[in-house]
């Protein structure tokens, strides 16, 4: 939270259209907003992804930009899954905790501002544990969006 993965996944599809890369950008964490019995929710963002991505290939869509915290093992494969066939590579995106924590407390002005705020520093130590990326970006202030997507890009080998 407050690394910057909605900006960046923006950024990353403004560059591939810029250099006609045809793809899809989806942000998973809006796939699953909105209030739902609690058993609704176990693999709902996932089943939304698999749907959509379904759409995004009938429209020959070979390439996927996805945002989204990816806590552990089980998750990332719930994203094979919804993703069939797809070679995944997982880039975090880190910053230093003050900065993340500025961010969410900018963007989440109302009631569950606190709660998002404190869930920066619990999610960090979740994503240390697990470990599941294959590279890491800092998109800290003292880095431009465009730098950290065309790394980004770079590494994945995306850009030939």
């Amino acid at each position: 939270m407050g690394s910057g993965k909605t900006t960046i996944l923006g950024e990353t599809s403004d560059l591939l259209t810029a250099h006609g890369i045809g793809h899809a950008a989806i942000d998973l964490d809006t796939l699953g907003i909105g209030h739902l019995p609690e058993r609704a929710w176990a693999d709902l963002s996932y089943r939304n992804l698999a749907s959509v991505w379904q759409n995004y290939v009938a429209a020959g869509a070979t390439r996927l930009l996805l945002a989204a915290a990816v806590e552990n093992v089980g998750e990332l494969n719930r994203i094979r899954a919804a993703v069939p066939n797809a070679q995944i590579l997982v880039c975090r995106l880190t910053g230093r905790l003050e900065t993340m924590q500025r961010r969410v407390s900018q963007r989440e002005p109302g009631m569950s501002r606190n709660l998002f705020v404190a869930r920066v520093a619990e999610l960090e130590a979740v994503l240390d544990r697990s470990s599941v990326e294959d590279f890491s970006l800092s998109t800290d202030d003292d880095r431009s969006v465009t730098e950290v997507a065309l790394e980004m890009l770079s590494l994945a080998n995306w850009l030939g």
